[in-house]
């Protein structure tokens, strides 16, 4: 499978496989790269495009008769280990008239079709209204691309009217986006911006009124430029209470008309493209890990303490929201990570039990604590005292803070054994976890 996106939640559990759509049918490449804007998909360009969009709708007309299903309907919860469910989310499926007899009907009410963005890859307006820079601001200013940033992009801080009736007239159900914590508080703490309030509350009340649910995600690698400089972002426990106090003015502020919030989105892919191979903001690594040259991190030491602070974040929001919001609001909070299909190199043991590691060091290093309240035995073994340690309390904390898990996942890759890694004086995430990440012009 190619691209995928899955929720796990209590009630629910959704699919959008957008690559093998790709392979069945002749659809210009340009489609899904309009559609992904680096890992979401979102119709705010569509307005660009309206030759697609059109294509799209009467996809979706040839569906049939049947309305589609704007309402969440809850399913039986079915238990998973350790206390999570499976249940359903987001998705966009895409179908080209007549290869396929495929209707509406043939989805369970609970599947709900939709679409994904972020705010800084489609809001644009990045210095309108009182909103300040974020930590991707400064990556892209700094001309890590070329030069090119999304200070206009999709122009859905102006748009969003647009943009919502093409996904009403597309038949979504669900759109899941991003907001911009340093439009809503500029400087991260303190004073809230009234532009930035009234964008969002705008932005929620205009997909509803179109029978759209809001799928609202909290930091999408967006952090308030000012926390970074003032004490080094998520490097610092400061981030917690600030985070906290973030997601308590969301929850305030929205929740009354939101259900699901994911509190970060791809938590793991944040963690090692920031801080191991400075790929994203904000651009920390050390030699020999990192892809371009950074000018501060270490890759062997931040990505388990930021990893740390995030989930210490998370489960601090969560706690907040059960105390003070779940009675009334009667919302769901979750954690997004990034996840592959990986399979083993060879049919060798090795490589087969490496994939077991992958596994423990990509998802295990999140899911484990919010489930039990630890990390995987094989980190403490193998990366040990830079490993950081929760305590009792903390434990406490984090364990069960997740209604869900959501998985995004793009591609199959193959894993090889390195068990020799752990002799290198020299070592990031990949080598304690004694693996290698391989793509084959197969995956």
């Amino acid at each position: 499978m190619g691209s995928c996106k899955v929720f796990i939640r209590k009630e629910k559990l959704i699919v959008w496989d957008k690559a093998s759509v790709a392979k069945r049918h002749t659809v210009d490449r340009s489609f899904w790269d309009m559609m992904d804007n680096h890992i979401g998909s979102y119709f705010g360009g569509l307005h660009k495009q309206m030759s697609i969009c059109k294509v799209i709708m009467q996809c979706l007309k040839n569906w049939g008769t049947a309305e589609p299903a704007h309402k969440l309907h809850m399913m039986r919860p079915a238990k998973q280990p350790g206390g999570l469910f499976t249940a359903i989310l987001l998705v966009l499926a895409v179908l080209v008239s007549g290869a396929y007899d495929v209707r509406r009907t043939d989805f369970p009410d609970t599947f709900v079709f939709g679409s994904g963005s972020s705010a800084y890859q489609v809001e644009g307006a990045a210095f309108e209204d009182g909103r300040m820079p974020s930590i991707w601001d400064t990556f892209a200013h700094a001309g890590i691309y070329g030069g090119a940033n999304a200070d206009v992009s999709c122009d859905a801080y102006h748009k969003y009217k647009e943009d919502v009736k093409l996904m009403a007239d597309t038949g979504l159900e669900g759109y899941r986006f991003s907001i911009s914590w340093s439009r809503l508080i500029p400087n991260g703490r303190g004073r809230i911006n009234p532009k930035g309030l009234q964008y969002y509350n705008n932005l929620i009340n205009e997909l509803l009124s179109h029978g759209i649910q809001p799928y609202v995600t909290l930091h999408h690698t967006d952090l308030p430029q000012a926390l970074q400089d003032e004490y080094g972002g998520w490097m610092s426990r400061k981030i917690i209470d600030d985070f906290t106090a973030y997601a308590d003015v969301c929850f305030k502020e929205f929740g009354d008309r939101v259900l699901h919030w994911t509190t970060l989105n791809e938590a793991n892919v944040f963690t090692l493209g920031g801080y191991d191979n400075g790929l994203t903001p904000p651009n920390h690594c050390s030699p020999p890990f990192g892809v371009r040259p950074c000018s501060t991190g270490n890759s062997s030491t931040e990505p388990y303490i930021v990893a740390h602070n995030i989930l210490l974040a998370h489960s601090s929001a969560v706690r907040l929201y059960r105390r003070k919001y779940k009675s009334t609001q009667h919302g769901f909070l979750g954690l997004d990570l990034f996840a592959y299909r990986p399979l083993p190199y060879t049919n060798e043991t090795a490589d087969i039990l490496a994939v077991g590691r992958f596994y423990d060091f990509l998802i295990g290093w999140f899911a484990n604590p919010l489930t039990f309240g630890d990390y995987p035995d094989i980190m403490k073994t193998n990366v040990g005292s830079r490993l950081p340690k929760f305590t009792k309390e903390e434990s406490t904390q984090v364990k069960g803070a997740i209604d869900f898990i959501a998985l995004n996942q793009y591609q199959t890759i193959h894993i090889k054994d390195r068990s020799g890694s752990l002799e290198s004086e020299i070592r990031d995430h990949s080598i304690d976890g004694e693996f290698e990440m391989i793509c084959k012009s197969s995956d």
